[in-house]
Formats: structure tokens, C-alpha cells, sequence
């Protein structure tokens, strides 16, 4: 298992950046700062302690700096920002922090004044500008300092979101990024594509960003769209990124956060994912849930993505695959008893309707749940294991009511067996066991080891769960009670969520 860390990123004395619980597998990290050019400047303290070059930008048009990811990259080099007519202060510091030679500024002098580049050249340090007559001839210049490439990206020149979603690729694979409209592409830009002999063109967008016109017009295109900008970069992540264990996220509503997040992502190698500023999209959560991300950094302050989502991404369960296991069914009803007012109960049915209560619990907290049954049948004890051990679950969990000749045995126990995974498999159980005696108020008949099939012969993590007794007209009566099987489910889920926040 890897085990919990927490890294704490220091911000200006402005800004205090909360950082906290960590997940299991990694971490979660806020890089923010009081306006956008802290963000960067933090952003470029997480991922250089230095660096030779520096790419300037900026802050409030984002046409110029599209494409400069992948420049970024090449040269190892942070993306700063700056104001157009004043180099920025924290910006100025920062070169100096990173002790560079080289700084290259994006866009014209109406994105950067001449008088800028003079102070920066003033450091002692070289300056080179990257410009263009407008956004598309920016993106042409920027990649023929790339150099000729096989492949390249073709995004929508008048909006941000998927430009800066594709860049980590981009910029990974040294493919340059070539702007275009809806309807007409400049001359410019397919004299690159023709010129090159570029023979895969990968467009980013849906046709209402880019038409089908144009993709027809290219090289061997294939598309990655989506029905707004959270599904396309969530489908930029799962094509590209599906074997990460991390992932950046960044506003979708403003650009600055995901441009000099950019460079940092693609020198981790992770996707960019886009959130609202308070809540997270179902796009976004599937992408998080499908790939088992498990460590974050959110790029911008509370403003731009609340401490709310950065709540949710910090608990330990996200990204983290669980295997939940409902007793019987089918042919197989499992115990059964009845409560003091007559109603008969049977396993088979309470133990499904806690397990989906649990898994209910779990997606919405982005985790990934495999379902050994999701109705009435009757998967095999062998068959179980067997989904088990292939599944590449993180835990299983099998749940239970329990019975007993008489009706005097009562109350709640949790099985653990030593065959494979043993201290994890004990840890699991004693956590699922506080859990519920805690909520539940019912007889702690403790924590045991046991052979029972299912938890015996899996591979990972597991344990058996025996909620109360059916036959035990006390515990009947509170098994029949939709209330009390939500509390057990919870208790499930918290103490599942304890067993990974302390591994």
C-alpha cells in the first residue's frame, strides 16, 4: 500500500492555502494565491526550482497563450503572466527566484509592451518575442519554433476550454497546437499542415466548435468532443490518461488557472480536468470515478474552485475502486426471521437493499463500485471470488444479516480472514465494526477471524459484515426499519472511508 502524505505548498503572505486531510493514495493540494499571477508564480514554486527559461504571457487575453503549452514544456519552462504595460512584481521575482536566462514572451506589444521586455532584458536575462497579426498566426509561429511534427492538434481559436484541456498531451507528445474558426481556416495555418506532410490531425471540439467541413479539410482527423467544455476534457482523460493515478484540476469559466496549470500537469503527465467554481460536473466526477484519479492539485483559490470541491476530492475514498458483496439471492434466500409484529424478513432481501444503499454512498464520494449482484440471483460463491480477484478492487466487502438456532444472539460483528492481505483485511474490519457499534447502538459482538469462502480465498482486502441478528426479534425489528439499514449502510461507508485514511 502506499502510504498518506501531505504536501503543504506555501503562498504568499496574502493568501493562506488550506490543505486538507490527504488521500490514501497521494494527496490533494490547493495552488492558489490573491489574484492570477500568484497563481501562477505558486504554481511554477511547485514544479521548478529553477529554470533557464520562462514563458510570459498575458493575464487577461488568453488568444495569444493558447498554444504555448507544448512550447513550455520543450524547454522545461513555467508559464507566468504578467500585465501588459508593467512587468508584475511577484512575476519579476520570480524569474529572479528561477534564476533564468531566457524569457519568451507570447503575443504582441498590445499583449506585452516593449517597455516589459526591456526590464526583463535589463535582469540581464535574453529576450525573445513570439507574436503574430492575430491569434491563429501566434499559434503558427509557436509551432514552427516547435519544429515540424507528424501529428497535430487543431482547436477552436475564439474560446479557451479545450485548447488548454488538449495541452498536456500536447505538449507530452511535442505536438503543436494550430488554432482555427468554426467555418474557415486561415491560409496560414494549412500551409504548415501541407508543408509538413502532416499525416494525423487530432481536432479537439465538437462540430459547433469546429465544423465538419474543416475536419474533412485535414490530414487523417479523428475528434474528441464532448456536449460542453467539462465532457471534452473528461474525454481528453480518458483517452489519453486512463493509467494515471493523478489528475490537475482547473476552473472551466476563466482561463488563467488552466494556462499556467498547463505546463505543470504536462510535466506530470496528467490531464486537466474542468470543474464549475462550486460544484463539480458529472462529467468531471465520471472521468475521476472511471480513471481512479486519487491525487489533486487544484490550480486557483476558493473563488475559482470552492473549498467545497476541494473537500470532496480530499477524502480518501475517491478514485478508489470497492467491491461490495450482497449475501445470497436467488435461489439462495440466506436466514430468516420475523419481527415482534409478525413481518417476516430474509437476507437475501435486506442485505441487497444496504448494499445499495452503501454504493449510492460511495458514487457520490467518486469512488468506482463493482457489484457482485445488483437484483435477485444468485452469483456462486466461486463466482464471487472469482469477480473479486480479477476486478482490481481495492477492498471487498461482503454484507450480511446473521442467524442462529435460537433467538437469543444479538447484535453486530465483523469477519476478517489472515489467507491473503491479512493486516489490511483486520484493519478494514475493526474500522466497518467501530463504525457501527458507534451508529447502530447494537451488541458489539467484536471483530473475529473466520473461513468463511468469499472472504477466505479473495485476494485483496476484504471482510464479511454481519449487521444484527434476523432471528432475534429485537434485532429483526430494527432490520425491518428502512431508517436503520441507512444508518448501517453509512456506518459501512465511514468506516471504509478510516480503513484508507489510514493506510
Amino acid at each position: 500500500m502506499k502510504k498518506v502524505f501531505v504536501t503543504f505548498l506555501l503562498v504568499s503572505a496574502f493568501w493562506i492555502m488550506a490543505v486538507f486531510p490527504a488521500s490514501a493514495e497521494g494527496y490533494t493540494t490547493r495552488i492558489g494565491g490573491k489574484d492570477r499571477f500568484e497563481v501562477a508564480v505558486n504554481v511554477s514554486k511547485q514544479g521548478w526550482s529553477s529554470a533557464n527559461t520562462v514563458i510570459l504571457a498575458n493575464y487577461d487575453a488568453y488568444a495569444d497563450a493558447l498554444a504555448a503549452a507544448p512550447l513550455s514544456y520543450r524547454y522545461n519552462a513555467p508559464i507566468l503572466l504578467t500585465q501588459p504595460g508593467v512587468l508584475t512584481a511577484a512575476t519579476k521575482a520570480e524569474i529572479d527566484r528561477l534564476n533564468a536566462t531566457s524569457v519568451i514572451a507570447v503575443g504582441g506589444p498590445a499583449s506585452i509592451s516593449d517597455s516589459v521586455l526591456t526590464e526583463i532584458s535589463n535582469m540581464g536575462i535574453k529576450v525573445e518575442r513570439i507574436s503574430g497579426s492575430n491569434r491563429f498566426e501566434v499559434a503558427n509561429n509557436i509551432a514552427l519554433r516547435l519544429g515540424q511534427s507528424s501529428k497535430v492538434i487543431l482547436a477552436y481559436g475564439l474560446n479557451f476550454p479545450d485548447a488548454l484541456a488538449i495541452a498536456p498531451y500536447a505538449a507530452r507528445n511535442g505536438y503543436p497546437i494550430l488554432l482555427t474558426n468554426t467555418h474557415t481556416m486561415t491560409q496560414g495555418t494549412r500551409n504548415i499542415i501541407t508543408q509538413w506532410g502532416v499525416n494525423e490531425t487530432i481536432i479537439v471540439g465538437g462540430e459547433g466548435s469546429i465544423s465538419r467541413e474543416i475536419a474533412n479539410s485535414v490530414p487523417n482527423p479523428s475528434r474528441i468532443d464532448g456536449r460542453n467544455r467539462f465532457e471534452v476534457a473528461s474525454n481528453i482523460a480518458n483517452k489519453y490518461f486512463s493509467t494515471r493515478a493523478q489528475a490537475s484540476v482547473a476552473t472551466g469559466m476563466n482561463f488563467a488557472d488552466a494556462l499556467t496549470g498547463s505546463a505543470l500537469a504536462a510535466k506530470r503527465n496528467e490531464p486537466i480536468l474542468l470543474t464549475s467554481s462550486t460544484s463539480i460536473p458529472n462529467e468531471t466526477r465520471n472521468a475521476i470515478i472511471n480513471n481512479g484519479y486519487q491525487s489533486f492539485f487544484i490550480f486557483g483559490g476558493p473563488a475559482s474552485v470552492s473549498d467545497g470541491i476541494y473537500n470532496s476530492l480530499a477524502v480518501s475514498i475517491v478514485g478508489k475502486t470497492i467491491m461490495i458483496d450482497a449475501g445470497h439471492g436467488g435461489s439462495d434466500p440466506g436466514a430468516s426471521g420475523t419481527t415482534s409484529g409478525g413481518t417476516k424478513l430474509v437476507e437475501k432481501e435486506l442485505v441487497l437493499d444496504m448494499s445499495k444503499r452503501i454504493q449510492s454512498r460511495l458514487t457520490s464520494s467518486m469512488s468506482k463500485v463493482l457489484m457482485t449482484r445488483t437484483g435477485d440471483s444468485y452469483p456462486t460463491l466461486n463466482e464471487r471470488v472469482a469477480q473479486a480477484n480479477r476486478s482490481g478492487a481495492d477492498i471487498f466487502v461482503s454484507m450480511h444479516v446473521n442467524s442462529y438456532s435460537t433467538s437469543s444472539p444479538h447484535g453486530t460483528e465483523t469477519w476478517w480472514n489472515g489467507t491473503y492481505e491479512s493486516a489490511d483485511s483486520k484493519l478494514l474490519a475493526e474500522e466497518i465494526q467501530k463504525e457501527l457499534i458507534a451508529t447502530l447502538g447494537t451488541y458489539d459482538r467484536g471483530v473475529k477471524h473466520g473461513d468463511f469462502r468469499v472472504i477466505k480465498d479473495t485476494k485483496i482486502p476484504s471482510v464479511l459484515v454481519e449487521i444484527a441478528f434476523v432471528t432475534n426479534k429485537g434485532d429483526a425489528d430494527l432490520l425491518a426499519d428502512p431508517t436503520f439499514r441507512q444508518k448501517a449502510a453509512d456506518a459501512v461507508y465511514r468506516g471504509i472511508i478510516n480503513y484508507f485514511n489510514k493506510q
